[in-house]
């Protein structure tokens, strides 16, 4: 441990912050592209409801380590390169919007009938309702989804290790190789892992209680 502390300290908070930047972007991408795909999975209109369907079937289906990789890997071919750390949150991204989607949707489905029927009443289009009714009352209704899904998404960014990107499970194996402090290392790693998801935990369920509908 004080091999830890004296030397790699600064590393492993490098390794940190980068592993926060994955889950941040990717969470925020996958909530906002998940929230346009729910609208799409219940929008009138058949096309962009297969649209929406086979995005989900797919990306929910696919493993994430094999998706960074072919993104990574395997994109360059066909001429686009996203670059090893975009690459990762780019895969990240749209395994967790397809989770977000689906998140998104069973809280809209508990969207009273009444209240649609309401807001038509009074003239408002499909996306007004979506934009002012449904939406807002979705997400209130699936905080802690919402919560375990970003904690998904933070445990997803040690993929950024199979592409060699330095996030903390990737430090914490080359402070391995370097000091074989495996047992110490990794434990450390879990440990901050661990406090973020309780962390995140913790604030969901408190702006769950604060935004929660009540029925």
């Amino acid at each position: 441990m004080g091999v830890l502390i004296e030397h790699y300290v600064p590393t492993l908070a490098s390794a940190l912050w980068l592993t926060l930047r994955i889950t941040g972007i990717s969470f925020a991408g996958a909530l906002a592209a998940g929230t346009i795909l729910a609208v799409f999975r219940i929008s009138p209109i058949p096309p962009l409801r297969a649209v929406g369907s086979v995005y989900v079937e797919i990306f929910r289906n696919v493993p994430l380590v094999a998706l960074v990789v072919l993104v990574v890997y395997g994109l360059p071919d066909i001429g686009f390169n996203p670059g090893f750390l975009p690459g990762v949150i780019l895969a990240t991204t749209a395994v967790g919007t397809a989770f977000a989607c689906e998140t998104l949707r069973t809280g809209i489905n508990t969207v009273g009938a009444g209240q649609v029927e309401a807001a038509r009443a009074i003239g408002l289009s499909f996306l007004g309702i979506m934009r002012h009714l449904v939406v807002p009352q979705a997400a209130r209704s699936v905080v802690g989804p919402l919560v375990t899904l970003f904690i998904g998404i933070l445990l997803s960014s040690s993929m950024a290790a199979v592409v060699g990107q330095p996030d903390l499970t990737y430090t914490a194996s080359l402070i391995n190789s370097k000091e074989a402090l495996g047992l110490v290392t990794f434990g450390v790693v879990a440990v901050i892992y661990a406090v973020i998801s309780l962390l995140a935990a913790g604030i969901g369920s408190r702006v769950e209680a604060r935004v929660q509908v009540l029925r």
